[in-house]
């Protein structure tokens, strides 16, 4: 069996209670990593999958509070990891928000930018705060693993498609760009996208809400393209955007 080299590795999921990222995060634990899980507002559910996590020690697992808006949520949030379990070796940024569904037959000039503006913001700001304080301790450390969860695929014409576009360019362009900083220290940073989504489908789930495609199925392949590319077994792979075309 492949050693994936996860036992004993600490890693923080944003995003935890979503579909992606609790499959992630039991996907870690399953490997024996120690996982930090941030919510964002479901603490009750969040607390209930560390406790799930945490095994006969108790101590594999906890859930910390990780807020989208808030610009100094990340520095909080990878702080406590560190000072939780000594340093942080995975970053699984899975959170985000999404903006409200475009109508059907709404032109693009006429969206309103309310509507648009937490797609786009909220896709790729909080990653790079968040990557910001996390890929210092692992360049200190000389290894790291960062995976970035972007926004799905969605038909050509889908409303809204253009601004799912633009933030997965977004999350593209800071996992390209930071090749060739913190690749000589160690770390690995690539982004995963789920599949096209079909028209009867809204496109996945944030944290704190319900889709069709969260399906345990898709759920679960991503976590564990999610696991191999965080993991040591992974010695090469970086700067890339997997899109998986089967997972939705």
């Amino acid at each position: 069996m492949l050693d994936l080299g996860l036992e004993g590795r600490t890693v923080l999921v944003t995003g935890a209670t979503g579909a992606i990222g609790s499959a992630a995060a039991r996907a870690f634990a399953e490997q024996g990593a120690r996982v930090a899980l941030a919510f964002r507002h479901r603490r009750e559910a969040a607390e209930a999958l560390a406790v799930e996590l945490s095994g006969p020690d108790r101590g594999r697992a906890f859930a910390v509070p990780y807020a989208l808006d808030d610009a100094a949520s990340p520095r909080w949030v990878v702080a406590a990891v560190e000072e939780h379990w000594g340093g942080l070796d995975v970053l699984v940024a899975a959170a985000r928000r999404r903006g409200a569904r475009r109508e059907p037959h709404a032109r693009f000039e006429d969206v309103p930018e309310e509507h648009w503006r937490p797609l786009v913001a909220d896709a790729f700001a909080p990653a790079i705060r968040t990557v910001q304080w996390a890929v210092a301790g692992m360049r200190k450390r000389g290894w790291g693993r960062i995976a970035l969860v972007a926004p799905p695929h969605v038909p050509g014409g889908d409303p809204g498609g253009e601004f799912h576009g633009v933030a997965r360019a977004g999350l593209g362009g800071l996992v390209r760009g930071l090749v060739g900083e913190v690749g000589g220290d160690g770390v690995l940073i690539n982004a995963v996208c789920p599949g096209p989504t079909p028209p009867d489908r809204p496109p996945t789930a944030p944290e704190g809400f319900t889709t069709p495609e969260s399906s345990a199925t898709g759920s679960e392949d991503i976590a564990r393209a999610l696991v191999f590319l965080c993991s040591a077994a992974n010695g090469a792979i970086t700067g890339e955007t997997l899109t998986l075309a089967g997972c939705r």
